[in-house]
């Protein structure tokens, strides 16, 4: 689910993952690459099968309790991300079809993961505080992006923020995988009110950034 040859976004951030992107594409994926395309699978089959194992873990084993196991689950998938993209150029594709699958379908994958923790929260740990938390999350983390691409759609610069969106995926798998092992509940919890918070600021920045270029695009007599 990563660049092929066209702007595509990251389950990772380019933030995060950038800097070591060519060792892992070039060294310790590029077999799996050869292999898949060996095999004549497509780079939007391993968009598809990437986000349906993402899915998985965070629908199956999250509400179950299974928080540790779930993260390990999602990141085998997570590397999905960076395959995708490395066989679209190495097979020369550039069509802008992946594209829009991989950004759909980044959304399900970042609406499943938040959606799984809201239903641990509902079923396990029943806290109603932290099923909010996480809902406000998945639903300010998807106005994040759609403010993005709306706002780049209409010709704007819209990537501001304090929390890009795959920062803030990084930051829930990697603090809920730890926080569940070390039986540290509050690591997630304060995550949750961060990333809720972040995301909404980040709207807001987003939201702010377009209109101060749609006024200076209007001439002086024409704005209200």
């Amino acid at each position: 689910m990563e660049n092929q040859n066209r702007p595509r976004s990251n389950v990772l951030n380019e933030s995060v993952l950038d800097r070591f992107k060519g060792f892992w594409q070039g060294v310790v994926l590029q077999p799996f690459i050869k292999l898949f395309i060996r095999l004549g699978i497509s780079p939007d089959t391993v968009t598809v099968i990437g986000t349906v194992g993402v899915c998985a873990g965070a629908l199956i084993f999250f509400p179950q309790g299974m928080l540790w196991q779930g993260v390990l689950f999602i990141t085998a998938f997570v590397f999905s991300d960076l395959i995708d993209g490395a066989m679209a150029r190495t097979i020369g594709r550039k069509d802008t079809f992946g594209a829009f699958l991989d950004s759909t379908l980044d959304r399900v994958a970042d609406g499943a993961i938040f959606a799984g923790l809201a239903l641990y929260f509902a079923w396990v740990a029943e806290d109603k505080l932290y099923l909010c938390l996480a809902l406000v999350c998945l639903v300010m983390g998807s106005v994040t992006s759609y403010a993005r691409s709306r706002g780049e759609g209409l010709g704007f610069n819209a990537k501001t923020g304090i929390a890009e969106r795959a920062d803030r995926l990084v930051a829930i798998l990697v603090m809920t995988g730890l926080g569940d092992l070390l039986d540290l509940p509050i690591l997630y919890e304060v995550t949750l009110w961060l990333l809720a918070v972040a995301s909404t600021v980040t709207v807001i920045q987003r939201i702010l950034l377009v209109r101060r270029q749609a006024l200076d695009a209007v001439k002086p007599d024409e704005r209200h």
